[in-house]
């Protein structure tokens, strides 16, 4: 029997992850479909039921709906549960719908893929504190990173984020700015990683030391105004492409029990996104 799969959100147009998943299948030859649904909150409860019935395999969660979702769900994966969202949904052997979070483990999985595993002793500063900033955090402490930093504007919101996780430290944005050279990994994750509308970087980043790795979750750009930035350091630059294909690929593990092959897609989406 022919499986299928979904991603709802509001929007959805701009989506690339039905192609990215469609090429995966094609690829390994797997009897299966992966279409977009646009979905307005008010249709988010009845959306999922339809799901069910119609017997999708599993659906990814994009925005405004991973918080939203949760209590339509009937379990939740650890890491989801520590997050309070969802973006990937599996339909169990039972009939269930499992709730997990692949944004943050598929973080790690493109800055390691990018720079290697030997840096996990090193200091992080992740600037900014929304729901990214939550999951790549929590996700960072569960792959072993023990020098974790949050900078945000009201650094009440990060150190609820450091509260939970049971370790690090919360900051200003002030006060990363005094201290950049200290951190060998900094992660952006505020608006500032957009090209379009009026945005303004987070701080400056004189101070930031030589060698420094330095990662963006946004994709498109794949050089956003902060990589620019510290890339003219010297900065090893990590774009948010490989976190969004890698998150896509461990939903695609959770439902059908096969790692796809990401370095292509990677390299696929580079070109479409005119990078080299």
């Amino acid at each position: 029997m022919k499986k299928w799969f979904a991603v709802m959100g509001d929007p959805i147009e701009h989506s690339k992850s039905p192609a990215m998943h469609n090429a995966w299948f094609e690829d390994m030859s797997i009897d299966a479909t992966y279409i977009p649904l646009h979905v307005k909150p008010n249709q988010l409860e009845s959306a999922v039921a339809g799901l069910k019935t119609l017997g999708a395999s599993g659906w990814n969660v994009t925005i405004p709906h991973k918080t939203a979702i949760i209590p339509y769900l009937d379990e939740l994966d650890e890491l989801a549960q520590k997050m309070g969202a969802v973006n990937t949904v599996v339909r169990t052997t039972e009939g269930k719908l499992k709730g997990y979070n692949t944004d943050g483990i598929g973080f790690v999985r493109s800055l390691e893929e990018a720079v290697g595993v030997s840096h996990k002793d090193k200091p992080v500063l992740l600037v900014g504190a929304g729901g990214a900033a939550r999951g790549i955090a929590f996700a960072m402490q569960q792959q072993g990173y023990c020098h974790v930093t949050i900078a945000n504007r009201t650094v009440m919101n990060a150190q609820k984020i450091i509260d939970e996780m049971g370790m690090g430290r919360a900051i200003s944005l002030q006060q990363a700015e005094e201290t950049l050279a200290d951190f060998s990994i900094i992660v952006q994750m505020t608006s500032a990683g957009l090209s379009t509308g009026n945005f303004s970087m987070p701080f400056s980043l004189d101070r930031l030391m030589k060698g420094a790795i330095v990662a963006d979750i946004v994709y498109n750009p794949l050089m956003t105004p902060f990589l620019q930035a510290a890339e003219e350091k010297g900065a090893t630059i990590v774009t948010g492409l490989g976190m969004f294909v890698h998150q896509g690929a461990i939903a695609f593990e959770h439902w059908l029990g096969n790692y796809p092959n990401t370095n292509s897609m990677i390299a696929q989406l580079k070109a479409q996104l005119g990078g080299n």
